[in-house]
């Protein structure tokens, strides 16, 4: 596939999106529309059988909802992703970890969005305040055992497709280093 042309129809501090003019390969046009944003970090928050979560009101849903801790950083800023790891665990949660090991790599949405994330298992967790943005203020945290994590799947209470995908990185991380 061929870019022909390429044109941002919107822009923000967290995200850019732009259509693009394309050529497949049998000749013919089409058009792509693009949400590009930053590539971001998810902490697993670890301790023996706990799990540190977050849960914070998630606007485009209208809900609450319980997830790993994770972002970008401010106004599109390229950082190298094992310092966003320490600094998100730091301002949502207030943990720092003794231990910060990338496990996997996530592709939010390939179809229509560029960004990546990378998975961290964070250990050894001492406690601290945390640093919120402006927008986390609501934020909560919490510590689930394991079993709780796996129920509040089941039961559709954490929805977030990353933390999902993060916890079945988790599990083939301890599967390989077991």
């Amino acid at each position: 596939m061929e870019t022909v042309s390429s044109r941002q129809v919107y822009a923000n501090p967290w995200l850019t999106v732009r259509e693009d003019e394309i050529r497949r390969q049998d000749g013919s046009a089409g058009i792509y529309g693009v949400v590009d944003k930053p590539d971001y970090a998810l902490i697993i928050p670890m301790d023996g059988d706990r799990l540190h979560l977050v849960e914070q009101f998630r606007y485009p849903l209208g809900l609450r909802r319980w997830e790993f801790p994770q972002g970008t950083a401010p106004d599109r800023v390229a950082v190298e992703q094992a310092a966003l790891a320490e600094r998100e665990l730091r301002e949502e949660t207030g943990l720092r970890a003794g231990s910060m090991v990338e496990i996997g790599l996530l592709d939010v949405a390939p179809g229509c969005c560029s960004q990546r994330g990378r998975v961290y298992l964070a250990t050894e967790l001492t406690e601290g305040e945390a640093d919120r943005e402006h927008e986390e203020q609501d934020m909560r945290t919490g510590w689930f055992t394991r079993i709780e994590f796996e129920r509040m799947i089941g039961e559709q209470v954490i929805t977030d497709a990353q933390s999902i995908a993060a916890y079945s990185l988790l599990l083939l991380h301890e599967r390989r280093t077991a």
